[in-house]
């Protein structure tokens, strides 16, 4: 059974890297191009050792297609992200569908919502609280603030961040967002983290729905291009 079990996950895996592969291949069109460089490389460099060695060529084979492999990975995992991150430039729910993805993130959607349908979303991590604000009104920075408020009165000294996503000058650009969170500071333990993200899900405050729909189906990849965006 066990080898049954792993013979299974082993075909999921291949399947997703291959789903991952053709999201990517379809979005980007750099990605072939570099692919086959990164596999070319290392197999070039095992055929000129085998040559100036002049030794068996099975050892230099063996590691060459090893490190293509891992070179090929590398690849996918850097294409599949830039090209999730393009199409989720402009569309509202773009900020909560990159941290979602993050691994030690924990990210609760529309902690806040204004009646023009701004959504600020509340993160945690080691970096303490982060606040994110989608929309176009002017009036997403008053939002921050008040829920900064209501989370300046439980959460003690742990630090909060806010950033205001969007494409304006102002702003800070969907395609930046996840390299931005994780240049933050490392404030607290992940236990912390964990502790925090569970009280403040626990405390009892009305919370509007999230609008319908906010992260379209077209921007969403598949769940081997989530896989190969964490690097698994």
């Amino acid at each position: 059974m066990a080898k049954e079990q792993e013979k299974t996950g082993f075909k999921d895996r291949m399947k997703q890297i291959g789903m991952a592969f053709s999201f990517t291949t379809k979005r980007d069109k750099a990605f072939l191009p570099l692919a086959i460089v990164a596999v070319l490389i290392p197999l070039a460099a095992g055929a000129v050792l085998v040559f100036v060695t002049e030794t068996l060529p099975w050892p230099f084979a063996i590691v060459a297609v090893f490190v293509a492999l891992i070179f090929m990975m590398i690849v996918l995992n850097w294409r599949t992200s830039k090209a999730v991150m393009g199409q989720a430039v402009g569309q509202q729910g773009a900020a909560y569908a990159i941290v979602d993805q993050m691994r030690g993130w924990h990210i609760t959607p529309a902690v806040a919502v204004s009646p023009n349908q701004d959504l600020v979303h509340r993160a945690v991590s080691k970096s303490g609280i982060v606040l994110l604000a989608e929309g176009g009104s002017a009036r997403m920075k008053s939002l921050i603030n008040q829920e900064k408020k209501k989370l300046n009165r439980v959460v003690g000294t742990t630090p909060i961040y806010d950033f205001v996503v969007g494409e304006d000058e102002d702003q800070l650009s969907v395609r930046k967002l996840r390299k931005t969170l994780m240049k933050l500071p490392r404030n607290i333990t992940a236990k912390q983290a964990n502790d925090l993200n569970r009280r403040l899900n626990a405390l009892k405050q009305s919370k509007p729905p999230m609008p319908k729909g906010p992260v379209p189906q077209n921007m969403k990849p598949p769940k081997g291009a989530r896989r190969a965006m964490r690097g698994k």
